[in-house]
């Protein structure tokens, strides 16, 4: 277990076995056409990612923090901040919990420690530059770099299990069982369903400084290059994957205060997530 920073820097080949081909023959409109069609397209990616090796290449952070929850906050301790979280308002199923992320750290209350991790990763921008001048080839580029980032994230997750966090040293898994999500712990990324709120995208940066990986964030926390992935890792075995779902004017307003942000701006970065 380390809690130095970890950026790492891989090559195209390293992150090709850890590609979810099904989410970029989502993006072509090939779910659900000819295996040939698939198979046709796939070898044209594969050619264009075999022509950016030693070109291109994918970038991540990891940190490993102290923290506990305090309510439907992370606090963060050694850095002092507070990382304000969404809790779900209907449960997914009767009688199923109301989730919040903050679930799965220790709370302050306890008096013990726990931690959390905290990660970024992204492609080398100047891919898309090398296809501005033929639609086809860029759009190629844009969704393999896509995938690119989401693979970084996966390997570095299978990483900071077995080695820098090291929760689950003999974890053996195949990339489909990783895709699957049979690990333990969970990896919810900023902007996906328990974490809509793409601001908080400047938390991660105050943690982890994401130009260190070349990553820059809009005025309402996009990141760019696009082709990126930002969140946080928790290692509770019961930690799972959820959806937020819809949330009402009354956590909105006290989700904006925990955040320091005036509600109609929170109301900007939430609009999907609000109850109409």
């Amino acid at each position: 277990m380390t809690k130095d920073r970890i950026i790492r820097q891989y090559r195209i080949s390293e992150l090709v076995p850890y590609i979810n081909w099904l989410y970029f023959y989502h993006a072509w409109g090939l779910s659900g056409k000819p295996r040939c069609d698939k198979e046709k397209m796939q070898q044209e990616a594969l050619d264009m990612l075999a022509s950016w090796e030693d070109r291109f290449h994918c970038h991540a952070i990891f940190q490993l923090f102290d923290a506990n929850s305090d309510g439907d906050d992370i606090l963060f301790q050694d850095q002092q901040l507070r990382f304000p979280m969404l809790r779900q308002q209907h449960p997914s199923a009767p009688g199923a919990p109301n989730l919040c992320l903050a679930d799965f750290i220790r709370p302050l209350a306890h008096g013990e420690k726990d931690q959390i991790g905290v990660f970024c990763s992204t492609v080398d921008g100047e891919i898309m530059d090398a296809y501005r001048h033929d639609d086809y080839f860029n759009m190629l580029a844009q969704t393999l770099s896509d995938r690119l980032a989401e693979a970084t994230a996966e390997k570095l997750h299978e990483e900071v299990r077995k080695t820098y966090w090291g929760y689950a040293p003999d974890e053996h898994l195949t990339i489909e069982q990783q895709h699957r999500e049979e690990y333990q712990g969970i990896r919810p990324a900023i902007g996906y369903p328990s974490l809509p709120d793409t601001s908080a995208n400047f938390l991660i940066d105050q943690l982890l400084d994401m130009k260190l990986v070349g990553i820059r964030l809009t005025e309402s926390g996009m990141m760019t290059p696009h082709a990126s992935v930002s969140g946080l890792m928790f290692a509770h075995p019961m930690a799972r994957y959820f959806e937020l779902g819809k949330i009402g004017d009354d956590q909105l307003r006290d989700y904006a205060r925990r955040r320091g942000v005036p509600v109609k701006l929170m109301k900007r970065f939430l609009q999907s997530s609000l109850l109409k």
